[in-house]
């Protein structure tokens, strides 16, 4: 098992755990490298333009047997689909944009961390516990506040409106309103 910082030699790995070396497998394991947190669909993708073709059910295969070899490890946030990294073997967490949905890595705090152990294993031999932590990323952040500028922005446009008409409107009753002779 690697835990990210050190190189991948994709060949070796397929190897030290008893799986043949074939262009899928590499081209598969290429792809989650180069993109870390991907989705079987993009990785397909990935592969394609490396290898030409190639069916989708057979990226999907070596997705399967690479994270039960344990050279893959497949995260499923909650509303997202399946997504595969090379990190494996250490304890990392996630946190997943609510926005666009980026995956980052965020190592785990040093020292004690009460959430991963429960308070009652109900009988459970616990082997592993997943953390993962959501919110926006600095870029839909970034994206936001310029889209609530350029609101706030419109929406002053037409309160100004609003109110150029509202006087308008209201000369305009008053004229009526007022003793003056009507315009013929």
């Amino acid at each position: 098992m690697r835990d990210g910082e050190h190189d991948f030699d994709p060949r070796a790995q397929l190897r030290a755990v008893g799986l043949r070396v074939t262009a899928p497998r590499l081209a598969v394991l290429d792809a989650v490298t180069a993109q870390p947190h991907s989705d079987a669909d993009s990785v397909a993708a990935l592969v394609r333009q490396q290898l030409g073709s190639v069916s989708t059910q057979a990226v999907y295969d070596v997705l399967k047997a690479c994270v039960n070899a344990g050279l893959l490890r497949r995260i499923e946030p909650a509303g997202s689909p399946a997504r595969f990294e090379t990190r494996t073997g250490d304890n990392h967490h996630h946190l997943v944009c609510r926005g666009c949905g980026k995956v980052v890595d965020v190592d785990c705090v040093v020292g004690q961390a009460p959430c991963l152990e429960p308070s009652d294993n109900h009988g459970f031999e616990i082997d592993e516990a997943e953390v993962v932590f959501w919110g926006r990323c600095e870029d839909c952040l970034k994206n936001s506040a310029e889209s609530d500028t350029e609101s706030d922005a419109v929406s002053q446009n037409r309160i100004d409106a609003s109110r150029t008409s509202e006087s308008a409107t209201s000369h305009a009753a008053h004229a009526f309103d007022s003793d003056a002779a009507p315009l013929l």
